[in-house]
């Protein structure tokens, strides 16, 4: 007879693998799963016991392109992520993070360049290395797990202290990948880059692979925003596997997709060319399962955008929630001035594709991530508290764009096995206790365009290292979350 801390009983076990669904019994004690079986039936006991009957249990979901750096210090509950079933953010996306970075003669300037205006102000730039910053998730836990990637704006940042408009010289490179190095030491699992970006498009592809190159050593990856997810798709995909091949990096290319209606079609090409390099390099991708795209307001992206929401506006909040296009006309001015008067601001395009969306979501192995942009003061994109259920509800149950197997794989043993997470994504004997119960017959989206902060139904329980931290729609106030990453056992 065993005595577990927790049993979960009779329920649709889906183990993160990809297998198939059995019927099963879950024994957890401390932080880890202690047994998976017909554990009711030989005599096992509990202090807590579920019954897990018409529910289905799965790995805590790792969400894999996160802006969440400033979230997870701010607010505890991370309720954005709990709510969905999220158990591990990996942070430091589309080349931006909060650590490593010294502003210099950044630091009277009035707000971070570009997208890095996207974690916030400067006084939260305040962590000179990853250690630093790891020591502050220590000091304040949130509810969740946090991987960290070294964002490769914020390197550039810290040692470019002219323009960005200029490929980093090679004693600027060094000195980025000084950092990076000591990052990697620290615990990051690796690089992203946010190449669309002012602060990065003027980085040659040579700047990257010199820092690419120094993941390699570290079993760390190269993850992307590439330079162009429109006109230039496949020439943007071409660059990241010549990134991939001479640094030697296993890479993900972020939120894939095709921006634009005049390049909507191209994904058949890009992927071709993805299917292409994954025969000899270690190559990955994720996306979200919307149609519209979020991000910093910028001139570029409204070109290819059918219709732009303002989402943020520092100076002028009270225009949240209008289209762009209507501001443009009551100020009756031109589009650089109308930007110039909103920011620092931030968007949402309508600019995608659904069959298109759906073509990238069933590609074999394809991960998924909400790419959701936390916003102080504003209305933002859906996706940041409904991507993982929408998927489970609407794409999986609805749709049948992906079996439930597959898509609970896609959201949590495939990205751990992506990642490097150790014991992470898998329910199995010795796993991490990252757990989420749900109700796979009632499991939806409810966050909107109108009403985006709205959380999911269906999301019954979920554990983070054993402990439960979201029932009854609420946050229990448990605070187990830790760092995690390849550098901890």
């Amino acid at each position: 007879m065993s005595a577990y801390d927790l049993l979960i009983t009779d329920t649709d076990v889906i183990d993160g693998t990809g297998g198939p669904i059995r019927r099963a019994d879950v024994g957890v004690s401390g932080d880890r799963v202690m047994a998976v079986g017909n554990l009711v039936a030989e005599g096992a006991m509990a202090k807590e016991t579920i019954d897990g009957s018409g529910l289905a249990l799965a790995p805590g979901f790792i969400d894999v392109h996160t802006h969440d750096d400033r979230l997870v210090l701010t607010q505890p509950s991370v309720a954005p992520k709990t709510s969905q079933g999220v158990t591990t953010v990996v942070t430091g996306n589309c080349g931006v993070s909060l650590a490593p970075f010294v502003p210099g003669s950044r630091a009277g300037e009035s707000d971070p360049p570009g997208p890095m205006a996207l974690l916030g102000s400067w006084a939260d730039y305040r962590f000179p290395t990853l250690a630093d910053y790891n020591a502050a998730l220590a000091d304040s836990p949130a509810a969740i797990n946090v991987a960290s990637l070294v964002g490769h704006s914020t390197l550039r940042a810290g040692v470019m202290m002219d323009t960005f408009d200029r490929a980093a010289t090679k004693a600027e490179i060094d000195a980025m990948a000084r950092m990076l190095e000591q990052s990697l030491k620290d615990g990051a699992v690796g690089l992203s880059t946010g190449l669309a970006y002012p602060t990065a498009i003027h980085a040659p592809t040579d700047e990257i692979v010199e820092l690419a190159a120094c993941l390699k050593d570290f079993g760390a990856l190269y993850t992307t925003h590439m330079r162009n997810e429109g006109p230039d798709l496949v020439e943007s995909v071409d660059e990241t596997i010549d990134i991939a091949r001479r640094s030697g990096a296993a890479t993900v290319i972020s939120h894939h997709k095709c921006v634009g209606r005049e390049n909507w079609g191209k994904s058949h090409d890009s992927l071709a060319h993805i299917k292409a390099a994954q025969k000899d390099i270690t190559l990955d991708y994720d996306l979200y399962p919307y149609t519209a795209t979020s991000t910093i307001l910028l001139k570029d992206f409204l070109s290819t955008s059918e219709k732009t929401v303002l989402t943020s506006s520092v100076p002028h909040p009270e225009l949240v929630g209008r289209e762009f296009d209507s501001v443009v006309a009551e100020w009756g001015c031109s589009v650089d001035e109308a930007i110039r008067r909103l920011s620092p601001a931030g968007a949402v395009y309508f600019r995608m594709d659904e069959a298109e969306v759906r073509r990238i979501m069933a590609f074999p192995g394809a991960m998924i991530a909400s790419d959701g942009l936390p916003i102080d003061e504003g209305r933002p994109h859906p996706r940041l508290w409904g991507t993982f259920p929408r998927v489970l509800g609407h794409y999986c149950r609805d749709e049948g764009v992906l079996t439930l197997e597959e898509a609970v794989h896609r959201m949590s043993g495939k990205p751990a096995s992506v990642f490097g997470l150790k014991d992470r994504g898998v329910i199995r004997e010795g796993a991490f206790a990252d757990l989420v119960l749900f109700n796979p017959k009632t499991v939806i989206d409810r966050a909107t365009f109108e009403a985006p902060e709205t959380p999911a139904g269906g999301i019954e329980r979920v554990y983070v290292n054993g402990a439960l931290v979201w029932h009854d729609l609420a946050w229990t106030g448990a605070r187990p979350g830790r760092r995690v990453g390849r550098a901890v056992a």
